[in-house]
Parts: structure tokens; C-alpha cells; sequence
């Protein structure tokens, strides 16, 4: 406690209270006068005000846009069959405030509407459907020339299926004159204008567009949706006097009510009061500013900015490096400093365990499969010993085939163990191999079979490659055994990889006469196979008459990304 006690003079919150007290001293004695309370709570009320009056002058337009879209959703059923054009027309003339009414299919064609539809099709194009189209269930905006008489809203409402298929739009009218607010619901500035403007910033409507910014994306800041609530905000209007605006959201869409009414702006104190309002407090927060920057550069920045290289050489890798120098630092940056280099020691610490343990686990694994890869050929050995003693020729072949699938399994595992990496091979060069290793075995049994592969590289995991591996001895044993018996010839093993998947051809030069509907266990593996991989698996004619085998599958997922 004692060596804590003698230490906190040094510490940083200490020095920088005492210099931020200092610095603030004038600021704190200013603050008796309360020059500006006055300002702050007129200011206060006029945005109350605005943001109070905006909301009730909403509430009346918004009322009859809800009464529109629930009218639309409503009479959605009634919007077919003949006598549809009617009953839309007795609607608009018996409901207040409406112009037209709509029904779109999902096409954007209109299928129904209470006036004549000439010159009104294919909005498919438009935006509002487009919006419905997308997801949204109520759009409001400007109504098109195409739409509408005169000024006027737009409202539109998704239509869907039961299953939420979009299936159209259903679309009401109304004249921007019914929805104009008035400026009398409560006691406003004077000065005060009110406007309708949508998502974009344009002004449907206004009593004095003078009064409101030209400028869309300040319009567009300025209603920008705060969860419901009035949102106040200041602009400048067209002549580039500073106003304040209030606005609040319609309906389910991105057309606001906003009011407009003169910003006094701080000058208007400080003309009363000049010095104490403007130059004293100017000149103490200039001082308390300066004496702040002073203090934090000499006492935190230097220190933080020493530690911060720091910390960047540690992140290029490089651990050697301590922070000496913070020993001279505040208690606090001392802990810091002396907290980094812990760290860069266990880091340092950890890392050279990592390497071990990682070395040893890879050099584990490599044995683990060089082990299974010999008893995968111990076991072809036991199965050869065998195949030599059996008389039946189909019992021969059957050992024989088994025999040709461990080797390719055997030919897996020392592709791993012998790799850089030994999680994962070259599909390519494992083809290669395991071509070559599968002809000479037969090379001494029968007339030369020539053979030649052509690949594309492609790195895959064991659990890929192994019915691949399978798949392709499948097919080159069949083509062993019905192509070049007693005859020869040439095998063609070709892999090519796209962006769509990968395609592996076995393709030999024999008969090619291939019997119907014949089904074997080759087959069945091969299709079997395949569907581990999710792919599929055919055997056709080829182009030359002999048989070709396709095998075609996806690219594994860490290719395709």
C-alpha cells in the first residue's frame, strides 16, 4: 500500500486531472453566467413545438393512407372476373379523397381498374413495383403522369399467394390536396411552412417551397426514419438561411410530413453580450485546449504512440524486441510495457511448443499412414497367395479385383505420407500413378496395353479422393478385362476440371459393344462411388468404338470458394 500511495503522483490519471482542473479553472469560473440557458430552452421548445406539430399534421394523412391500404387489402379478392371494372369504379366514387384504383398482375400488366386503362400499362419497370416486387408490403410515392390525373399519391400494396409468391400489386390513388396538412394544430414560430416529401428528398407538396432545402440529400437526411418519432434536424433553405425541421413518417413507406420554420441561431445572444458570450469563453477554451493537448502529448501520447511500434514489430512476428523504454513512463504505461513483454515471452514460449507438437504430430501422422499404407500391401500379398491357389477362374477374378482395390487404397495412404501436406493430395499426379501401377500389373499377363493420362491439377482430401481412387479402378478393370483381353490396345485417362465441377473419362479402343441393360458389381461400385460424391456416373460408347466411362462430380467446397 505503502509503494502504491508513493507511485499514484506518477499515474496518469493524477497528472491529467491536475492539469485538465488547471486548464478548465476559467471555463468553470464562466460558468456562473448562464448566458445561454435562456437560448437553449426557447431553442428546446421551438423544436418541441415543430416535432409536436409535425406528428399531429402526419397523424390526419396518415389516417387516410391506413384507410387506402386497408381498403386495398379488403377488396384484393373482388379484383377479378368481368364485373371487377365496376365495383372498383363504385369504390372510388363513394370513398372520400381517392382518384383511381388498380389491380397489376405479377407481370406489371393492369388486369382491373376503375377507369379506362389506355396508356397505363407495363409499370413492371417502375419502381414502386419494382419495391414490391423485392419484398416490401406497402410502397407510397409520387403518382406517375400515367397514373393520375393531377398531383397526386401513390399507394400500392403487395399482393402474394398463400405460400408468399409475389402475385401483384393492388394501387389507390389519392390527390396530394386531400393529404395537404394544415399549419393550425398547434402554436407554431412564425415563419412556419409545411411540406409532404418522400424517401428521396423531392417536395410532393408545400405551402412555400422556398422555405425548404433544393438540395435532395439534405431533404433525405432530413426525413430519415428515427423508429417512428418526429426527427428534428436543421437545413438551409433555398436563399441559404439556416432553418430547423421537423418531420414525421406516413404510413409503411418513406413519405413525411415536414415543418419548416426560422432558426434564431446562437448569434442571436451574442449580439447582446458579445464579450461574455463569444470571446471569453473563445479565449478560455483555447487556453484549456492547448494546456490539454500539452499535457496529454507529454504524459499519455508519446508513451502510447512508443507502445503502439512496439506492438507492431510483435505483430510482424519479431518477439525480441522489450520495451525498455517504459520503464521511465507513468506507473501505469510501466504495466503496460512490462504486460507486453510477458507477452512476447509467452508468446515466443508457446510458439516454440506449437512447433514441436505440431512437428511431432505430422511426423505421427506420416507413420500412422505409412503403417496402414503396408498392411494395406500385406494384405494384397495374402490375397495373392490365395488367388494362386484357387482353381475357379471366377474366384481368381474376384480376388484379383479386391487385390487391384486395396492397391489403390495402399497408393492413398504413401501419396499422404510422401506429400508437403499430409492432409490433402494432388488429384493429377495421384492419377497418374495410380494408371500406371494398375497397367503394369497386368503388363505381364496378356499383349501390351499403352496407356496415357492427361489431368488437370485439383488438391483434394482423403475423403474425395478414396472413391475417385475406387471409381477409376472400377473402370480401368473393366476395361482390362472386356476391352484388351487377348487383344491389347490403348487406355485414355482424361480429367478435366471447370468452374461448373470436374469430369473423370476412362475411355479404352475395344469392341465397344456394349450389352443391354447389362448390370455387374463394377457397376453398381462405380455408381455407388459416385454418389459419394454426389455426382453421377455413366458408361457410353466412345468416339473411336470402345467404351467410355464418365464419372462427374462437384468441385470439393474449398476449390469452389
Amino acid at each position: 500500500m505503502l509503494g502504491r500511495r508513493r507511485s499514484a503522483p506518477r499515474g496518469i490519471r493524477y497528472r491529467l486531472a491536475v492539469a485538465m482542473a488547471v486548464a478548465l479553472l476559467p471555463i468553470l469560473l464562466l460558468g456562473a453566467v448562464q448566458a445561454f440557458s435562456g437560448f437553449r430552452s426557447e431553442a428546446d421548445e421551438r423544436r418541441d413545438d415543430l416535432a409536436l406539430a409535425a406528428e399531429l399534421s402526419a397523424a390526419t394523412a396518415r389516417a387516410r393512407l391506413e384507410s387506402a391500404v386497408i381498403l386495398l387489402d379488403s377488396i384484393r379478392p373482388d379484383t377479378v372476373g368481368q364485373a371487377c371494372a365496376p365495383r372498383l369504379q363504385s369504390l372510388t366514387q363513394r370513398s372520400e379523397g381517392l382518384d383511381a384504383l388498380y389491380r397489376y398482375s405479377a407481370s406489371g400488366r393492369v388486369v382491373c381498374a376503375s377507369r379506362s386503362v389506355e396508356g397505363r400499362q407495363g409499370e413492371q419497370s417502375a419502381d414502386w413495383f419494382r419495391r414490391l416486387a423485392a419484398g416490401e408490403r406497402v410502397v407510397l410515392t409520387q403518382a406517375p403522369d400515367s397514373l393520375a390525373d393531377r398531383p397526386s399519391l401513390l399507394v400500392a400494396v403487395r399482393v402474394q399467394r398463400p405460400l408468399g409468391r409475389f402475385d401483384g400489386a393492388m394501387v389507390a390513388v389519392v390527390p396530394l390536396s386531400s393529404l395537404r396538412p394544415r399549419l393550425d394544430p398547434v402554436a407554431l414560430p412564425e415563419g412556419s411552412e409545411v411540406a409532404l416529401v418522400d424517401g428521396r428528398g423531392v417536395i410532393l407538396t408545400a405551402t412555400d417551397r422556398a422555405a425548404f432545402s433544393n438540395d435532395p440529400a439534405a431533404m433525405a437526411a432530413a426525413v430519415r426514419s428515427t423508429g417512428g418519432a418526429a426527427r428534428v434536424t436543421e437545413v438551409e433553405d433555398v436563399e441559404g438561411r439556416d432553418r430547423v425541421t421537423a418531420a414525421a413518417p406516413l404510413y409503411e413507406s418513406d413519405v413525411s410530413v415536414v415543418l419548416s420554420a426560422p432558426d434564431p441561431g446562437w448569434l442571436s445572444w451574442a449580439r447582446l453580450n458579445p464579450v461574455g458570450v463569444f470571446a471569453m469563453p473563445l479565449a478560455a477554451w483555447l487556453v484549456a485546449l492547448l494546456a490539454v493537448m500539452w499535457a496529454s502529448d507529454r504524459i499519455v501520447v508519446r508513451w502510447l504512440d512508443y507502445l503502439e511500434r512496439i506492438a507492431a514489430i510483435y505483430a510482424k512476428g519479431r518477439f525480441s524486441v522489450r520495451p525498455v523504454q517504459s520503464l521511465n513512463a507513468p506507473s501505469e504505461i510501466q504495466m503496460l510495457g512490462k504486460t507486453l513483454d510477458e507477452l512476447a515471452e509467452n508468446i515466443e514460449t508457446r510458439d516454440r511448443s506449437l512447433t514441436a507438437s505440431l512437428a511431432e504430430k505430422d511426423a505421427l501422422l506420416r507413420e500412422i499412414h505409412h503403417r496402414v499404407k503396408n498392411n494395406l500391401q500385406i494384405i494384397s500379398s495374402l490375397l495373392n497367395l490365395q488367388q494362386r491357389a484357387l482353381t475357379d477362374p471366377a474366384a481368381r477374378a474376384a480376388i484379383g479385383d479386391t487385390r487391384q482395390r486395396i492397391s489403390a487404397l495402399a497408393l492413398i495412404y504413401r501419396t499422404l505420407y510422401q506429400s508437403a501436406d499430409i492432409r490433402q493430395a494432388d488429384l493429377g499426379d495421384f492419377l497418374g500413378e495410380l494408371t500406371g501401377q494398375l497397367v503394369a500389373s497386368e503388363s505381364g499377363r496378356g499383349p501390351l496395353v499403352a496407356s496415357s493420362v492427361e489431368a488437370d491439377s485439383l488438391i483434394i482430401d482423403p475423403d474425395r479422393l478414396a472413391p475417385i481412387a475406387l471409381w477409376a479402378v472400377e473402370a480401368i478393370s473393366n476395361a482390362q478385362k472386356h476391352a484388351f483381353a487377348g487383344r491389347g490396345g490403348t487406355l485414355q485417362v482424361r480429367f478435366k476440371r471447370t468452374d461448373e465441377g470436374c469430369v473423370l473419362e476412362v475411355e479404352d479402343d475395344g469392341p465397344g459393344a456394349l450389352e443391354p441393360g447389362r448390370s455387374g458389381v463394377g457397376l453398381t461400385l462405380m455408381n455407388a462411388f459416385a454418389k459419394q460424391l454426389r455426382g453421377t456416373a455413366e458408361v457410353v460408347s466412345g468416339a473411336g468404338g470402345g467404351i467410355l466411362a464418365r464419372l462427374t462430380f462437384p468441385l470439393p467446397p474449398e476449390e469452389s470458394a
